[in-house]
């Protein structure tokens, strides 16, 4: 707590200080561009990987960034979407998993939280879809391999849930709405985006449009392992007989969906 309070100090004495006039706006209302969904884990910050502003993102924070389905829980999480979409007029939505996720891991072991986190057992409930997911389709993966595809599958189940939704499906509709399914990997640094034309996670720049590009998003990142990692994974076998190509800017390939079943699902993800 001291150092918080210290940390208050500063914040009021320096950074406050030098962006008053932001403050000032921001204090007659907000308008985000995006609502950023994720997991409570302290590991991540919103602003801080994807470089935002304050006012910029619309955050919803869970164990798991777990969206339950329309109708199933009276909780936040469908209040702020409803909020987010119709009030605030955001226009895009991210759905964003991490690395070494610990909901997930406790999804992988459901039974075991029924006694000593009742509640826990009870919230990751709403991620059932990915259990069974990968229980029915991952049965060649184990430990760490076996979470990755947790977590990368988890993202969409979510986004599924989050079509439900009367206002996200109508905005859909309409074409006045993207989704995007990202994963960050805390220990690189990188955020990988789903693809679902090609069903694999890449890098997400090469999911804009070529009128969106400039030099800072073709040139590599400083530091960038993307490369070796890659490589490490995708050698990993396809769980169908369906070939896919993967190149070396892709990762995790997984069981692949009709052309009917991506449409239906990830919609939002490729129109403008």
């Amino acid at each position: 707590m001291k150092k918080l309070i210290k940390g208050l100090r500063e914040f009021q004495s320096s950074y406050f200080s030098a962006n008053e006039e932001l403050f000032e706006q921001l204090s007659h209302g907000q308008k985000p561009r995006v609502l950023f969904i994720t997991c409570s884990d302290s590991r991540i910050d919103p602003n801080l990987i994807t470089q935002a502003g304050l006012g910029e993102l619309f955050v919803i924070r869970n164990a798991g960034n777990i969206i339950p389905p329309f109708g199933a829980t009276n909780g936040g999480e469908g209040a702020t979407i409803e909020y987010a979409v119709q009030a605030l007029g955001i226009q895009q939505i991210i759905v964003c998993g991490h690395s070494h996720c610990g909901a997930m891991k406790g999804l992988m072991k459901l039974d075991s939280l029924r006694i000593e986190m009742p509640l826990v057992h009870d919230w990751l409930k709403y991620a059932e879809a990915t259990r069974r997911l990968v229980k029915d389709n991952y049965s060649d993966y184990e430990g760490e391999e076996l979470l990755e595809i947790v977590i990368a599958e988890n993202v969409l189940t979510q986004i599924e849930n989050l079509r439900t939704y009367p206002v996200i499906h109508s905005k859909l509709h309409q074409g006045q709405l993207k989704i995007y399914a990202w994963i960050y990997q805390i220990e690189t640094g990188e955020i990988l985006g789903y693809d679902p034309q090609k069903h694999a996670y890449v890098l997400p720049q090469n999911q804009l449009f070529p009128s969106e590009m400039d030099e800072t998003l073709v040139s590599p990142a400083v530091n960038s392992n993307v490369e070796i990692h890659f490589t490490k994974t995708q050698q990993r076998p396809f769980q169908s007989s369906q070939e896919v190509p993967v190149s070396t800017h892709e990762w995790f390939p997984m069981t692949v969906l009709s052309p009917e079943q991506m449409e239906r699902i990830y919609r939002g993800s490729t129109t403008k």
